[in-house]
Formats: structure tokens, sequence, C-alpha cells
């Protein structure tokens, strides 16, 4: 029978190791990985480490570092159990991993960096345990998700889904600006809302129904009508835009407010089955007048109240905007910039056509003039809201 101390020596024998000293000069060109328990990491840990407990280290390192030769730093409380992890990266085929002897003990006892990290709750880490598991977004997509703050252009058919799937996701700050109050007519498709809240303004009714859903989320209200006195004010700080509006007056009033504050807008449409989506990245893409740049006669773009909307295209449309909003905090994939996603709901159908920036665009084109915020209201009669 082996003995632990066999059993060191010998994995000792088959890995490489390195003093804090020589550990502290690769801060910057190595990933460093802390294989301790939860509880410990959040007392203290090297910034920047990637945390991954030793127990789950063989089953999640491929998601979290998936090219095998990338330098990596292995540290644990005092350096067995991350001499251990070191020796099953190297069996999974990680070819440049060393062992931090003496661990993180030894490093703060030296009085190197370190500090305490940011952590999730343990009812954070079960609530979003599903992006947790996920590389891509993982504990720090999710505290980034936290820190984001998405403002909703209406709490109607597209502002309803967007918000819930954006409450679930758990952006920390959902800013919902809309004037109207709760009708029976608008339950077909305002999921936000019932019949107990009919009469309820639509900002407090969205609220109630948010915070409900996760208190993590900071719901600001702006009962009040968006316009040219107002705008740049309740956008600004604000890190994406959704918008849900359904009128050419506000739309060009929030592209040209968005352009001045850089704010990217991510846009939906709907009309009776079909359905738009698309994403203005201001000056890294087209922007809404580069794709429309004047609207269409009264008569031409009759509103839903007018032609009918099927409720759950609301619903497709809204959902597809929370996901670009998402991409967008979280620099994932590639998002709809540059792009309009066309859906059919009758067809079911999806189109995707290019949207160019406009070189001759008199908002975002290389010869525009000063971005002026003005009311626009007489460029096609408003229609009601989705």
């Amino acid at each position: 029978m082996t003995s632990f101390r066999e059993l060191m020596t010998n994995v000792r024998g088959q890995i490489r190791e390195i003093s804090t000293d020589e550990a502290d000069a690769r801060r910057d060109k190595a990933l460093f990985l802390d294989v301790r328990e939860a509880d410990e990491f959040e007392q203290g840990a090297i910034p920047g480490a990637l945390f991954l407990p030793r127990g789950n280290l063989e089953v999640q390192i491929e998601g979290k570092v998936p090219d095998r030769a990338t330098s990596i730093v292995i540290y644990c409380a005092s350096g067995i159990r991350s001499a251990l992890a070191t020796q099953a990266l190297g069996q999974l085929g990680y070819t440049d991993v060393v062992n931090m002897v003496g661990g993180f003990n030894r490093w703060k006892d030296e009085g190197r960096e370190w500090r305490m990290p940011r952590t999730l709750t343990p009812d954070q880490r079960n609530r979003y345990q599903r992006h947790l598991l996920l590389p891509e977004i993982s504990d720090k997509g999710q505290q980034q998700l936290l820190d984001s703050k998405v403002l909703l252009l209406g709490a109607g058919g597209l502002g309803s889904p967007a918000a819930l799937y954006l409450a679930a996701a758990g952006v920390g700050t959902l800013g919902i600006i809309d004037m109207d109050a709760v009708d029976s007519s608008n339950l077909q498709r305002q999921i936000l809302h019932n019949l107990d809240r009919v009469g309820d303004r639509k900002v407090d009714s969205a609220k109630k129904t948010l915070t409900a859903m996760n208190p993590d989320v900071d719901v600001v209200t702006y009962d009040t009508r968006l316009g040219a006195d107002n705008v740049l004010e309740i956008i600004d700080g604000y890190d994406v835009i959704v918008d849900g509006t359904d009128n050419f007056p506000t739309r060009y009033l929030v592209n040209d407010a968005s352009l001045l504050k850089r704010i990217p807008v991510v846009h939906g449409s709907i009309f009776r089955f079909e359905g738009q989506v698309t994403v203005f990245d201001p000056y890294n893409g087209p922007c809404y007048r580069c794709m429309i740049p004047e609207p269409p006669p009264a008569e031409l773009a009759p509103s839903c109240a007018e032609a009918g909307v099927l409720g759950v295209l609301c619903g497709i449309i809204g959902s597809l905007q929370a996901l670009e909003a998402i991409k967008v905090l979280l620099g994932l994939g590639d998002t709809l910039v540059g792009r309009l996603l066309a859906f059919d709901a009758l067809e079911q159908t999806f189109r995707t056509f290019k949207v160019r920036r406009d070189p001759e665009c008199p908002a975002c084109g290389p010869g525009a003039g000063e971005i002026v915020i003005a009311e626009y209201d007489e460029l096609c009669m408003p229609h009601a809201a989705h």
C-alpha cells in the first residue's frame, strides 16, 4: 500500500513547481488557477485568478480553458491540492502547467497582492446556475449582468417579454418608460400585466411583476412621455436601450440621442404576423436613419391598433431583443449590428438582410453636422402602443 507521503512524492516527481517569486513574475503572462473551495476563495484570492474548485476541475476545465497550450499557474492553500490538480491537467493534455509551492497562504504571508474577490451569494449561485455552467458567461459574466443597466422603451407588447427575460437573466438595473395605464385590451400580448392591474400605471404594474420574479433587479420607472426635453437625461448611464416603440417620431428621437450618448439600441418592430429585429451600435454600424432615411406616409404605416397583431409574435420578437441585449452586454457571439432579422409567423421563416452605413447619413455619416435633439411629430402621425 502507498502512503500519502509516498503519493505526494510520486506526484511531485511528475509535475513542475515554482516558487511564489517565480509565480509573481508570471502574473502578466499566465492564467492563475485557484483550486480551493468556495469558502476559502471568498476569504481572499490572487487578483484575476480563475476559480475552479478541485472537485470540479476535470469536469469543467475544458470549458473554462479550451486551449491546452495556455500557460497556467495553479495554487491552493498550501500547495498539496494544487499539486494533484497540476498532475491531472497534465494527464488531460495541458502542456504548460506549474504548481505554486506554498500556495496562497505563503503568497499572503509574504505580503504579495491579494484581495477579497466579489462573489455571488448562495441564492444567486442557485438562481443563475444554468448561466454559470456556460463558459461564455460563468461567474464573471453573471456579475457583469448584475452590474448592467438596460432601458426599455415601453412596457407593452415588445417590452413585456424583453423585460421578463432580462430580469430573469439578472440584469441589475432595468429602466422602464411608459406613460399609459393598463387596459384589458393589452392583456392579449402585454404579459407583464394582468386583470387585477387594469387601470394601474403600466410602469407600476411592470415593476411589481419584475421585482416579484427577481429581487436582484432594481426597476427604475419613468411614467412620462419621452421627448426632446428629457430623452438625453433619461437614457444617460444606461448600457443598452431596448426600443419597443411603434412610432417614427420617437424612433428618430431615440436614434439621435443614442448617437450623442453612444448607447447601442436593440430595435424591434411588429406588424400583423411579421416582426423585425436589429441592433444599432453608434458609429460601429448603421443607425436607424441609415436604414430608414425618411418615414413613410402615415397611411402606409398603420399601427397595431389599426391593423392588428398576433399576440405571440410580440413574445418572439421581444425575446429576440432580450437575447441581443444580453449579447451586447457580454460581448457574446455575433450581434445583429449591420443585419436585419425578419420573421414571418405564417411561413415560420427567418430571413436576414444586410444593412450598411449610409455615407450620406445626416446623423452618423462622415459629413453629418451637429446632432440637434428635436421633436419629430410632424414626420408622421404617432400611433398607439404595441
